[in-house]
């Protein structure tokens, strides 16, 4: 809970939170109270800072889950026949086979029974928050929306929000958004203007017209209504949260796809490569401005700080893959532990930082105690490592028609990634290869024979398993309910994914 205010701003917040726990028949003076009362309370909680410490019941057990995982040392476990490739939505399906003996005999609850109403507005809400009055920026901006993504950023974030929408909680208000009482908050905020002098500036007032517009109508016509289901809620402000987590992790494809000059992406020609890099790095930029608007607009210090913290990293995270290209003095010179902890917190930065700070937004958006934000938040952590691990191994095992994207694109960028690095700790003759970025002719197609020769792959998918397994882990913080066996069967599924 944020701190009280002392002095007079502390007693007017006191008046009104006492004031607007009547029932509405006692309240004197009618409407213009109310809104009195709010805009006290409102006050009081923006201006009360960062929220309080409080711990949880479970919070001794967070620090097991930090841990460190020794890549370096993992080995492979006894091959399998390979299993027939799956998609997404088959790996989704298919994922409650590999929970083990003691838990087949419960079905892990489908995640699209508990948020595939709300997964279906994702791409119209998008649009909407998009809108900008200039034909081709609408469609520049919208086109990798208009292709089948899993959309598993903004469906973790519901997920977490249903799932820490039970169990303890904060009481009261800790931001203008979050409060213990739903039914006191005005959430077309998020579609207004934070501060009303914007509207000096005619260009900004015409884009919050546009957005305002755009957005009254948008969710099936209640954009600002809680989804309940089965006892578990997603509050507008979740709804919102990952909307902008789609648009943060759409706006980096853009930018990868120009950077990498990538040939396609999601099954359709990368963007560049129809409009050209200026058009693809504008919409990148657009996307993520509007982003940041939308952010700034869920009125909670916290998360915005959180949220904006993923910007930073991914840019870090992409200076990190230079470095690696570039520097004579590249930190992966051995395939040993330095090696790979450099190439996880590359990995970490540039993937897991925003499924990880994404689940913990979310946790905080439900008023969560400190144990279930940082549960969350190792959850997405671990999920998000596992995640980019079987992305890269898949740039190994499967075609382009089947992962949306060309294969062999890692060595072909002069990436070494893990299935590389255990390669090379059975094969040296890798070293000179991984020195020079596979720059040489012959170097890609070594370096991909290398790789399927050695237990490169099966390791890679035993580390990405650690990984799963910690999530797993953090899982067990969060509230027994339906939505938490909804992100274990996600959390299997990325075990099996193949696109």
């Amino acid at each position: 809970m944020a701190a009280k205010i002392r002095g007079p701003l502390g007693q007017l917040g006191a008046i009104a939170r006492e004031f607007l726990r009547r029932p509405s028949e006692t309240r004197p003076l009618g409407k213009f109270a109310v809104g009195s009362a709010k805009v006290a309370h409102l006050l009081e909680s923006t201006v009360s800072g960062v929220r309080a410490p409080l711990p949880g019941p479970q919070f001794q057990a967070i620090a097991g889950l930090k841990r460190p995982i020794t890549a370096s040392t993992v080995r492979a476990l006894s091959v399998q026949p390979s299993s027939p490739t799956r998609s997404w939505s088959s790996a989704l399906e298919s994922a409650s086979e590999a929970v083990g003996e003691d838990q087949q005999s419960k079905r892990l609850v489908d995640p699209k029974e508990l948020v595939g109403s709300e997964l279906s507005f994702i791409t119209d809400n998008l649009a909407r928050l998009l809108e900008s009055g200039h034909p081709m920026l609408n469609t520049v901006s919208r086109y990798y929306f208009s292709a089948s993504g899993k959309h598993i950023r903004p469906l973790l974030v519901m997920l977490v929000a249903q799932a820490t929408s039970v169990g303890t909680k904060r009481q009261g208000r800790t931001s203008m958004l979050v409060d213990t009482d739903v039914d006191q908050i005005d959430y077309s905020l998020m579609d207004r203007s934070v501060t009303q002098n914007i509207h000096s500036d005619r260009e900004s007032q015409r884009v919050n017209q546009l957005i305002e517009s755009a957005t009254k109508d948008g969710h099936g016509g209640r954009p600002y209504a809680p989804h309940v289901k089965e006892g578990l809620t997603i509050l507008p402000t979740h709804r919102r949260l990952a909307e902008i987590t789609e648009m943060i992790h759409t706006s980096s494809l853009l930018h990868d796809d120009v950077i990498d000059h990538a040939e396609t992406r999601r099954g359709l020609p990368a963007i560049q490569k129809t409009f050209g890099n200026k058009m693809a790095i504008f919409a990148g930029d657009f996307l993520l401005a509007r982003a940041s608007m939308a952010l700034a607009r869920l009125r909670d210090p916290e998360v915005i700080e959180i949220m904006a913290s993923v910007l930073s990293d991914l840019v870090d995270g992409e200076f990190k893959q230079l470095k690696n290209l570039e520097d004579d003095d590249a930190p992966m010179a051995q395939p040993d532990e330095n090696a790979f902890n450099y190439y996880l917190e590359k990995t970490y930065l540039k993937t897991g930082s925003l499924i990880a700070k994404s689940c913990r937004s979310s946790a905080i958006l439900s008023n969560s105690t400190d144990d279930v934000v940082e549960a969350a938040y190792i959850y997405g952590r671990n999920l998000g490592i596992a995640f980019q691990l079987i992305d890269d191994l898949l740039d190994f095992t499967v075609s382009a028609a089947e992962l949306g994207k060309p294969v062999g694109a890692d060595l072909e960028l002069g990436l070494a990634t893990a299935p590389v690095l255990y390669a090379w700790q059975e094969y040296s003759q890798l070293g000179p290869l991984v020195a020079r970025k596979f720059s040489q002719e012959g170097d890609v197609a070594m370096a991909w024979d290398l790789v399927h020769k050695s237990e490169g792959l099966q390791r890679t998918k035993q580390l990405a398993s650690h990984y799963i397994e910690r999530a797993t882990e953090a899982l067990a913080i969060l509230p027994a309910s339906s939505a938490r066996d909804a992100l274990e069967r996600v959390t299997l599924s990325v075990l099996t994914r193949t696109k």
